[in-house]
């Protein structure tokens, strides 16, 4: 009896339906990265310095130049481990005094302006920036920084707290509906952070995004997954999350154009609306449909991609079947992840490989910090360096599969952050470049565990497996700030050593993992189950059939 594997190699596995539907869905993907790295842009945070109404008045009356000004009432950097008096204190001073001049005003009141006292900023800050940022809206700076963390920290919170119920409704209720419910929240999320009229709401619009986005993504994720053939299910999956790769790029000249964060938000949410269209360009799976026994529908959408591929509609479609007892239930629950010893090895290894993924990718960019001063394009400059990984997958993967390859990259970059340890600080190039290829090896396997996670788990519960294993990328964003500088207070090589380590012990627990090169996606437990015992692909077993049956034909 065929499988749908079988039914899209005779309609098409990649055909004029399944172009269309996957540009369309790679919109979808280009549009996330504004929601996971839109930080950058919405809270950076520029020079700042206290805003003194009498220091302003006293400048326009004496035709200071900006330089001067700063110069005459602005104080130095503070001592070392002390936060910077210029930025967060200003001088406790009647700027208004009569007996203040033009020329070093402050020099009646002390000999050395370091006696002077200082106190914090009554007035508020100035920013030196001809944009905004949520930073000097809301005056993030000094004793409330750390609101900015918790800014970005929300919505990896979200993430992780949405992982299992959005997972559960795309399996429970179809991807479609998730896709579709997940991105008008989203959408309408992120205009009301665009208008949200202070900090507190902000923070909670953001939260409720995160709890929703991240859904959306994976969704579409999983449906051009799911209906392509097997010859080109990895590589449309790659160049999915390259899309995101695209994404980011694009947010930097977006955000380029649109320096203030209230018009950038609305930039990048509005366009969103328009993914409200695939309701009708984008079908229900069909593999989706069968776990759920609605096999009438199966038919219908295979139909319409094989008329739309050109192709003649088939007449045993209607013979499709799941090899699985019938009496069995196919509903998703979170314990179908742990209910066979394959599938809770796999889980919990795909857990670590997500957890180490989000750890390393994001503590190496955090560690090396920002080398340039144009925000613009150091971040461009950053998100073309994760182009070379798809190409390196996609060259890769046909010939050695998935599990190799992403245990090799594990190992380079755990080694790359074991060698930064041994680097001077004077070698900065050396330093960079190595870090560089400690992020190319992260970025591969970010890449690869994606696709390893939809290719282990049976249909019913795929979506709901990757949700889980990847909520652990989640957590990893929540915790890799307050790990990375507290460690760093420590000792700055610890948080290398801990990311060596990490890296290297994920290279070896990916070779536990078993490898899916050429076998059809499994459709159920059992599928599942046996995916490490299974001694042929699926190319292999067709050969062999044939071989037997010309046998029996002499």
């Amino acid at each position: 009896m065929p499988t749908v594997d079988d039914i899209l190699e005779q309609v098409g596995e990649f055909g004029r339906f399944q172009k269309q539907t996957f540009l369309a869905l790679c919109l979808l993907s280009a549009a996330f990265a504004p929601i996971y790295v839109g930080i950058v842009f919405l809270g950076f945070t520029p020079d700042h310095r206290c805003r003194s109404p009498g220091a302003a008045e006293l400048s326009r009356r004496c035709g200071w130049s900006l330089a001067e000004e700063l110069n005459y009432t602005v104080p130095g950097v503070g001592a070392a481990g002390e936060a910077f008096p210029r930025q967060c204190r200003g001088y406790e001073v009647d700027w208004n005094h009569s007996a203040l001049g033009c020329v070093e005003p402050l020099a009646g009141l002390a000999a050395n302006r370091s006696h002077l006292p200082l106190g914090p900023c009554r007035h508020g800050w100035v920013y030196d920036t001809p944009g905004s940022s949520i930073v000097t809206e809301f005056n993030l700076v000094c004793d409330d920084s750390w609101k900015v963390d918790l800014f970005q920290s929300c919505v990896n919170l979200g993430f992780f707290l949405g992982s299992l119920g959005v997972g559960y409704i795309a399996d429970r209720f179809g991807r479609k509906l998730c896709l579709l419910a997940t991105t008008l929240m989203s959408t309408v999320l992120g205009v009301l952070m665009a208008v949200a009229p202070d900090y507190t709401s902000l923070l909670l619009f953001r939260l409720l995004q995160g709890l929703v986005s991240k859904g959306s993504w994976t969704s579409g994720y999983i449906l051009i997954t799911e209906f392509v053939g097997l010859g080109y299910r990895r590589t449309v999956a790659i160049l999915y999350q390259t899309a995101f790769t695209g994404g980011l790029v694009l947010l930097s000249g977006v955000a380029y154009a649109i320096p203030h964060w209230r018009w950038l938000q609305l930039a990048i949410s509005l366009p969103t609306f328009l993914f409200l269209l695939y309701y009708w360009c984008v079908p229900e799976s069909p593999r989706w449909l069968l776990s759920q026994k609605r096999n009438a529908q199966v038919v219908k959408i295979l139909d319409h991609i094989a008329q739309k591929n050109g192709k003649l509609p088939l007449t045993d479609l209607k013979m499709l079947f799941l090899e699985e007892d019938v009496t069995e239930k196919l509903r998703p629950s979170f314990a179908d992840l742990f209910v066979t010893p394959q599938l809770r090895k796999h889980t919990f290894i795909l857990m670590y490989l997500w957890f180490t993924s989000s750890v390393l990718y994001q503590g190496l960019i955090m560690h090396v910090g920002a080398t340039g001063a144009n925000l613009y394009l150091d971040f461009f400059y950053s998100a073309l360096v994760e182009f070379p990984a798809a190409f390196i997958i996609l060259a890769t993967t046909d010939r050695f599969g998935l599990i190799r390859p992403s245990a090799a990259s594990n190992l380079m970059a755990g080694a790359a952050c074991f060698a930064m340890i041994f680097i001077s600080h004077d070698l900065r190039w050396l330093s960079i470049t190595v870090a560089c290829v400690g992020r190319m090896g992260i970025t591969i396997v970010f890449q690869m565990v994606c696709l390893v996670s939809a290719e282990l788990y049976p249909t019913f519960i795929r979506n709901l497996g990757v949700m889980v294993c990847s909520s652990l990328c989640d957590l990893g964003g929540v915790i890799t700030p307050f790990v990375v500088f507290r460690l760093m207070d420590i000792w700055q090589g610890l948080p290398l050593t801990l990311f060596a380590v990490l890296g290297l012990v994920a290279g070896g627990v990916t070779l536990l993992l078993p490898e899916t090169k050429g076998v059809t996606l499994p459709e159920t437990i059992q599928d599942a189950e046996n995916l490490g015992r299974m001694a042929k692909p699926k190319e292999n077993m067709i050969y062999l059939q044939i071989r037997t049956s010309e046998r029996a034909g002499t």
